[in-house]
């Protein structure tokens, strides 16, 4: 009797951003072989465009406590991960620094919404501090007299995405694991009701024991799954910009909020101006208006801004779901991973996602604290069973 022959991979991972870079790694490590499969240059997605901020508790707002929890276990696990990654890559300095944030106010509006951010922190018991407009300043001179109250905010740090890609791309090598890029998959193929492999776009297949699904907001291009079976992701437009100062550091050395608007130092003169959130579908236009927003926004609070040098204005999608939580985890469909979905938070989530998926493929059960991020919940047939069983 013909048998097939065995897989080219254990694992395909569909994806070549921080997050699939990261989940190859982890699962290399564990002893699988693992192919990653990126449409363009890895990175050249939505982890080019990331700020960077690890800012789980600056970011928190109310209804999202699962989101919150899932960054502060990603949050701890940087400092190792950034340790181990950078000693796997050989690489001497990805950016990583322990800067902390400062939320910011202008006025008694944004003053009374700090207020309220405040209690919520303190109701996590979250790591903040309330200051007057005085210290603020003290700790951050380069901060406006107009500003009227701050908090801050020390455990969140920040990593420069654009080199943290390159480091994992060098680890999963190093760990056995192949990168390919300008390799875009057109479908999953299955048999059997389980996943068999990838279809090419040059038509080629690749047979793989497993697949992850990574593409981020390309997800949806995906062929080959049936409609019930997939996640709902969608492109969520941010125009970010980037400077540097010609007379290097010192500018800030936290990242500072207000409102929506943030500047993240990164430590060597270079800041990272953002971001807008647009719901535009796949337009990557930059606008005038965002520009000019962004900068009037950063410059009331950060008058040193406007001296700065632009390098870049460009825009980025980030992967959104509709509850805005990522789906992480084994799918319906045998061999099947998700880890799609982190919008604004890819970069944070990026250790404890690739943790995560790594243990699935390893056929070891997800902790109950990952429920909330269950691919299953977008699926119907899954949400009308555990109706039916819950009613019962």
């Amino acid at each position: 009797m013909r048998q097939d022959p065995a897989p080219a991979a254990d694992v395909a991972v569909i994806g070549g951003g921080t997050i699939g870079l990261s989940i190859a790694w982890r699962a290399a490590q564990r002893g699988l072989r693992v192919v990653v499969l990126e449409r363009g240059e890895v990175g050249g997605g939505t982890s080019r465009y990331a700020a960077g901020m690890l800012a789980p508790v600056a970011e928190v707002t109310p209804g999202e406590e699962p989101m919150l929890d899932l960054g502060l276990r990603s949050a701890r696990l940087y400092p190792e991960f950034v340790a181990e990654l950078t000693a796997a890559a050989g690489a001497a300095d990805i950016g990583y620094t322990r800067c902390g944030t400062l939320l910011v106010a202008r006025d008694a509006d944004e003053a009374e919404a700090l207020e309220r951010e405040l209690m919520l922190r303190r109701r996590f018991d979250l790591p903040v501090e309330r200051l007057l407009a005085s210290e603020a300043r003290r700790r951050e001179p380069g901060l406006a007299p107009a500003l009227r109250l701050a908090l801050d905010v020390p455990d969140d740090h920040a990593v420069d995405p654009r080199r943290l890609v390159p480091a994992l791309a060098a680890a999963v090598r190093a760990a056995g694991g192949e990168v390919r890029e300008h390799c875009p998959v057109v479908s999953v193929a299955l048999a059997g009701g389980a996943v068999h492999g990838v279809v090419l776009s040059d038509g080629g297949e690749l047979r793989a024991a497993q697949i992850v699904i990574a593409a981020g907001v390309w997800t949806g291009e995906l062929g080959g799954l049936p409609e019930s079976a997939l996640i709902p992701v969608r492109p969520v437009k941010g125009q970010i910009m980037r400077l540097h100062d010609p007379a290097g550091p010192g500018l800030l050395s936290r990242v500072i909020r207000m409102g929506p608007t943030y500047i993240t130092p990164r430590g060597d003169g270079r800041y990272v101006l953002g971001a807008t959130s647009e719901e535009r579908g796949f337009d990557t236009t930059v606008t005038a208006g965002a520009a000019f927003e962004l900068l009037r926004d950063a410059a009331e609070l950060v008058p040193g801004i406007s001296e700065l040098v632009i390098d870049e204005f460009a825009a980025g999608l980030r992967p959104g779901t509709p509850d805005n939580l990522p789906a992480i985890g084994p799918a319906e469909i045998g061999g099947l991973h998700w880890a799609v979905g982190h919008r604004r938070n890819g970069i944070l989530l990026t250790p404890i996602t690739a943790e995560l998926i790594a243990t699935a493929l390893a056929g070891e059960p997800l902790p109950g604290w990952a429920a909330p991020f269950t691919p299953g919940r977008f699926i119907p047939s899954r949400s009308a069973a555990a109706a039916v069983e819950q009613a019962a």
